[in-house]
């Protein structure tokens, strides 16, 4: 039984206290650490797959995608986010085995941020540009073209979730190098 004259004690900080708040922030910080790499590699894999499948996207007359002005900006989107996605990938892979840094921290935290802002953007700027495209084509035949067009699309979507999760990860990291 509690005295009635006992000062209730305040609940420790959200963060921890002492080492054990220390050990979950090194925990936190190498999970979005870790966590990067294999985001990026999603990505790269998404926007390769929906490289490939729109450029062989054609089957003559009007089932090319050349033709439409969505499904080429589809295209050049995948082509930048497969090139961004995979640099960084292999800049993170080499970071990673030598320990080496390209760049100072702040400035690769900065560059990976506003790389993955952009390209997130685009991405999902391209796919919901061809969407209402490819609905319509849909409607009136829904054949190879139609299909290919839209698993492109899905795909686009995808690696725009990996980068988008990407960004909040570098997000995290930038936010962790200017406050630290």
């Amino acid at each position: 039984m509690t005295n009635p004259t006992d000062t209730p004690q305040s609940p420790p900080p959200p963060g921890g206290t002492g080492i054990s708040g220390i050990a979950r922030r090194w925990n936190r910080d190498d999970l979005v650490k870790k966590g990067s790499l294999p985001l990026r590699g999603f990505g790269f894999v998404f926007s390769l797959l929906s490289f490939i499948i729109m450029a062989s996207n054609k089957h003559g007359d009007w089932k090319d995608f050349d033709k439409y002005e969505e499904y080429r900006y589809v295209l050049a989107t995948a082509i930048l986010s497969t090139l961004y996605t995979g640099l960084q990938s292999l800049r993170d892979i080499h970071q990673r085995y030598t320990g080496t840094e390209i760049l100072s921290r702040h400035k690769l935290a900065t560059l990976d941020f506003i790389g993955d802002q952009i390209l997130a953007y685009l991405l999902i700027s391209a796919a919901s540009s061809a969407v209402p495209l490819t609905n319509k084509m849909r409607e009136g035949a829904d054949n190879i073209f139609t299909d290919a067009s839209a698993s492109a699309i899905s795909l686009e979507f995808l690696a725009f979730l990996s980068l988008a999760l990407s960004a909040l990860a570098s997000g995290y990291k930038l936010t962790n190098q200017l406050y630290t």
